[in-house]
């Protein structure tokens, strides 16, 4: 045990000193504390209090890391279980934080820092789609705040910081009641706006791939789905391949996100005969364009077989909602539409969740299921029957 020594100050005041072990950093490298207190009573319970957590394993060795150089830390920790679409999503997302708190040392760093930090991004966050230096939505910030959290998280299992001061962050009611109002959410469609635009779209090429979306799946397994992945005999069809975009201007092609959203689905009529009908399509299409044709086992191809990926889906689809004057939805929200509509009209929940490709069935209520005032007409007539019966009671 190192002894503990008196030295003293340029200014002649006299102190005392030692330096403990306090174990090894994330790299390995030794780290050591060094102590000085005015009295020898109390270096000694300091040092005592430093090696009695290092025993019990509660120990928070003093580090120079920054919060920036955290980020990068825990950025390459979750590459291993993340695909590289959501480390995209991740960086993009905390580059917010860097600006703000980058160079705050992790173990400074405080919650007022980050409720100073947060409430910043949401005032003036905005950095493209608009005037940069504006108000950024509150869906944003709380992704930002979301990833912040984690991270923070992560760093106290490390045993870099003892707590998370990102844990108590909320954006602010104030800010959660003005985004409402600047920024009112675009509801999904209603069953009568997804069955009117079925009904117009049914002579466009796309009709078949369109309707895969309308019945639940993710715009990046539309693209991705192969003919290899149908069975027009038992109508069924497998999702087990997507074709995202990076940027909107790369494609990734990989497997799905979850092993939940590897799944086979059973094919609604008029699906099934609207792929058989968009397959013949495609023959007559190979055949006119010879050798121009390249087969790529795609479903979802241009008239030379060349696979389209989800920017080229959802603009056509846009231009088919401008065309039949119908207000425009991502397409993506389709997916909200079938799966409210299946909640609805009674789809147990484990066959709800197993349909979206989800493990959790709360999780698809609660993310996916919107239920309008046309869903509520068969509440309002019990209520009127009980109403009724109770006012006729009475004799």
């Amino acid at each position: 045990m190192a002894e503990i020594k008196k030295v003293t100050l340029q200014n002649g005041k006299t102190r005392y000193r030692t330096v403990v072990d306090a174990g090894r950093d994330e790299h390995g490298k030794r780290v050591q504390i060094t102590i000085t207190k005015d009295t020898k009573t109390e270096v000694k319970n300091e040092r005592d209090r430093i090696q009695h957590q290092r025993s019990a394993g509660t120990l928070i060795a003093p580090n120079k890391i920054t919060v920036g150089e955290w980020l990068d830390q825990w950025l390459e920790y979750k590459r291993r279980d993340v695909e590289e679409t959501t480390i995209r999503t991740y960086q993009l997302a905390l580059v917010h934080v860097r600006d703000r708190i980058g160079r705050i040392r992790l173990q400074e760093l405080t919650e007022d820092q980050v409720r100073d930090c947060i409430d910043d991004i949401v005032s003036s966050g905005r950095r493209r789609g608009g005037e940069a230096g504006t108000r950024l939505a509150v869906s944003t910030a709380e992704g930002v705040l979301t990833r912040l959290r984690e991270a923070l998280k992560r760093a106290v299992v490390r045993k870099l910081i003892a707590e998370s001061p990102a844990q108590a962050v909320r954006v602010s009611l104030a800010d959660r009641k003005a985004d409402r109002r600047e920024r009112p959410r675009v509801k999904p469609w209603t069953s009568a706006e997804v069955k009117r635009f079925i009904a117009g779209i049914e002579r466009d090429r796309l009709y078949a791939p369109l309707l895969l979306s309308l019945m639940g799946l993710r715009p990046a397994e539309v693209v991705g789905l192969r003919w290899a992945d149908i069975d027009l005999k038992l109508a069924t069809l497998e999702t087990a391949n997507t074709r995202t975009m990076i940027g909107n201007t790369r494609v990734l092609e990989k497997d799905t996100k979850t092993e939940a959203g590897e799944r086979v689905l059973p094919l609604p009529g008029p699906v099934l005969d609207a792929l058989k009908k968009f397959r013949a399509v495609q023959a007559r299409e190979r055949l006119a364009a010879g050798e121009g044709y390249t087969d790529t086992g795609y479903v979802v191809v241009d008239q030379f077989g060349r696979p389209r990926n989800t920017r080229h889906l959802r603009e056509h689809a846009y231009r088919l909602m401008r065309e039949l004057e119908m207000r425009q939805v991502r397409l993506y929200d389709a997916r909200h539409s079938c799966l409210s509509y299946l909640a609805v009209n009674g789809t147990p929940d484990v066959v709800l969740a197993a349909w979206a490709g989800h493990t959790n069935a709360s999780f698809t209520k609660r993310k996916y299921v919107t239920v309008d005032v046309e869903d509520m007409r068969a509440a309002a007539t019990a209520w009127g029957t009980f109403h009724g019966g109770d006012q006729k009671a009475p004799v």
